[in-house]
């Protein structure tokens, strides 16, 4: 059964958000239980600490504990004060106001804190995939999940450069996954490419989170929110499924914007939530296809010094290239984690590869404007240009010569027919 509302056009209501909680939380059965919330990090927008405030009141006279475990994917763990901004509540209040609630990092590179819960076939990999990868699927989770009678996905869906769109069960992988499902759905969505993968319900990538999915044992409800900047216009609550397409349908609503004719050159600001080029490079992948063959994506993004804090020296070996420049050396770069080859693509962008030449061809140029050196950008095969030459201002006076101004991105798919159109060249 699916519960909630959206509209488009109308923001919801306080009151409404607590009547819609208030009615999913009716159908569990959970009294005297425990019960784990899985909730995104910073780097999405969402009004987490309404959700916090709102489920606790629903939930915290019923249930043993009412924890939340932060889908972190790869991302760096949160520090304690940016947790308290995440949910909006201080340790020492959630200490003496939701004492039933603890908060939690995921941890996926340390093996014992994981558990596999199953395998996708080769053969059934095929089926999910197209045809695109065909190679058994270990399936690994958090193990926390185990502790739990009853588990609750709570998060935002935006456009998404691997899956499609975020949010649903891709809550689960990646974001409390292991490295073997993170690696080969994030190779997966490069495979397709994020320019035809960004914005579509229905990808590959979706049906292998989904599969994944499946092999979790407990009760599972989803809490799907859509909207538009900070202004929550949809609710939903259903199954990882049911609740992620009726928030998609909304998202692609609000977070999508078709212009009629591509832009030469983009100067494309994250949001200061983005604390590495590896969460900040939404600011490419929302705007590349509205971007003319040829043109160039600025990321003008001064507060950022690193490619990522997690994954910048495998990033530094391996830099920034078009999806065939390893397809065609895949012996040379097979080793390599799905998850760096997929970022190091969908950073770059379309392009070809002429093995015999070694030329490679980008589609676009992309070229930060960072607080990360020259040299380092160069080490990695992307442009520099010293931020400090640059006025937003003076761009967004001249959309009319094609040239876009895109302030706070990541979240906004900005998208040209006649770019996305473009043959895959597989």
């Amino acid at each position: 059964m699916l519960l909630g509302h959206g509209s488009a056009s109308t923001p919801l209501s306080e009151n409404v958000v607590q009547e819609i909680i208030a009615q999913a939380c009716d159908t569990l059965t959970v009294d005297g239980k425990r019960v784990l919330v899985i909730i995104p990090d910073g780097t999405r927008s969402a009004p987490i600490p309404l959700m916090f405030r709102t489920l606790y009141a629903q939930l915290g006279e019923r249930v043993a504990s009412l924890d939340y475990l932060i889908a972190l994917g790869t991302h760096q763990p949160m520090t304690d004060d940016a947790i308290e901004h995440l949910v909006g509540v201080s340790a020492q209040e959630r200490a003496q106001r939701y004492p039933k609630s603890h908060i939690f990092n995921h941890r996926w590179s340390e093996p014992d804190q994981l558990r596999t819960i199953g395998t996708i076939s080769r053969q059934e990999a095929k089926t999910l995939t197209d045809g695109l990868l065909v190679n058994d699927v270990e399936v690994r989770l958090n193990r926390m999940i185990f502790e739990y009678d009853q588990l609750l996905i709570c998060g935002p869906i935006f456009p998404h450069e691997v899956a499609g769109f975020s949010g649903g069960a891709k809550y689960l992988f990646p974001g409390i996954a292991g490295a073997e499902i993170i690696n080969f759905t994030h190779w997966l969505g490069a495979l397709v490419t994020s320019m035809h993968i960004i914005g579509v319900k229905d990808t590959p990538v979706r049906r292998v989170i989904e599969r994944a999915a499946a092999f979790v044992p407990q009760p599972l409800l989803c809490l799907a929110m859509a909207l538009k900047g900070n202004t929550l216009h949809g609710l939903y609550a259903g199954t990882y499924r049911t609740a992620f397409e009726a928030a998609a349908d909304l998202s692609a609503q609000l977070n999508v914007i078709t212009v009629a004719q591509p832009f030469k050159r983009v100067l494309s600001q994250p949001s200061e939530r983005y604390d590495d080029l590896w969460t900040a490079a939404k600011a490419m992948y929302k705007t590349e296809p509205a971007i003319a063959d040829g043109g160039e994506v600025i990321i003008y993004a001064p507060h950022i010094t690193e490619v990522s804090y997690t994954h910048g020296a495998l990033i530094d070996q391996v830099g920034y290239h078009v999806r065939d420049y390893f397809l065609k050396q895949w012996t040379r770069f097979q080793h390599v984690p799905g998850s760096i080859l997929a970022h190091s693509t969908h950073v770059k962008g379309h392009g070809s590869y002429d093995a015999q030449t070694g030329q490679e061809t980008p589609r676009i140029q992309v070229t930060l404007a960072t607080g990360i050196p020259e040299a380092r950008c160069r080490q990695i095969n992307l442009g520099y240009m010293n931020y400090r030459t640059i006025d937003p201002r003076e761009w967004q006076e001249r959309e009319n010569e094609g040239i876009l101004y895109v302030p706070h991105a990541g979240e906004m798919l900005y998208r040209c027919p006649e770019v996305v159109s473009l043959d895959t060249r597989r």
